[in-house]
């Protein structure tokens, strides 16, 4: 996933942002909520979370926005306050799910997978391709019968072209949702882990997996 967490609190947003990533998810953090608005309106993320007391835009405020908009990005909300009234505003205003500070990690990445996979019906555990099969969950590969260990990285650009058999990913396109941040032209990152993948993929089966289009990108089978 390629989430943005909207948090002030700095120790949070990076406990937040450290857990995520160490399941393979790109995460992006912000502590102002205007800020937090135009990340949200101009980046294609998979899921949202909103503190409400927010510099700026409050995070209700932000939901309430997005929503206008059609906006239908899965939003989980955090808060230092527990009272039903404020609860039922945000799900009124289209929160998908709503969790009470402190929290548990394993919870908050528990109930983002669950939004995002209520919210779009399209992410299912189990992502499979020809002979190469991806749990989204365990983040486990399974090619040709073999477990493959990958990298949380090696996953994530492998399980992002396994959501689109067939279609052609441009370099700038894997870049910016797997590492999340502005693409370099001079850098051949994309390239490097494309190779490690093939490797790891090669020593268990020679067939080829992901094909390099000519002067555009890379396709999974």
């Amino acid at each position: 996933m390629r989430v943005l967490v909207a948090e002030d609190e700095e120790k949070i947003a990076q406990f937040i942002k450290k857990g995520l990533e160490e399941m393979g998810h790109t995460t992006e953090i912000c502590d102002d909520g205007d800020q937090a608005y135009t990340l949200a309106t101009s980046t294609p993320y998979d899921a949202l979370v909103l503190d409400i007391m927010l510099p700026g835009r409050d995070g209700l405020s932000i939901l309430k926005n997005l929503r206008a908009q059609k906006n239908t990005v899965p939003v989980l909300i955090l808060t230092a306050r527990s009272e039903l009234n404020e609860r039922l505003e945000g799900f009124q205003l289209g929160a998908d799910d709503y969790l009470t500070k402190p929290f548990f990690l394993e919870e908050l990445i528990a109930r983002l997978h669950s939004i995002v996979k209520r919210s779009s019906g399209q992410i299912p555990t189990l992502v499979e391709v020809g002979n190469l099969s991806l749990n989204v969950v365990t983040r486990n590969c399974v090619f040709h019968g073999e477990t493959i260990e990958l990298t949380n990285r090696e996953f994530a650009l492998l399980e992002y072209m396994a959501q689109s058999p067939g279609r052609v990913f441009t370099r700038t396109q894997i870049y910016e949702h797997v590492w999340g941040f502005d693409y370099d032209p001079g850098t051949n990152l994309v390239n490097v882990y494309v190779r490690r993948i093939r490797e790891k993929l090669g020593e268990v089966n020679p067939e080829e997996a992901i094909s390099t289009v000519r002067g555009t990108g890379y396709r999974l089978y």
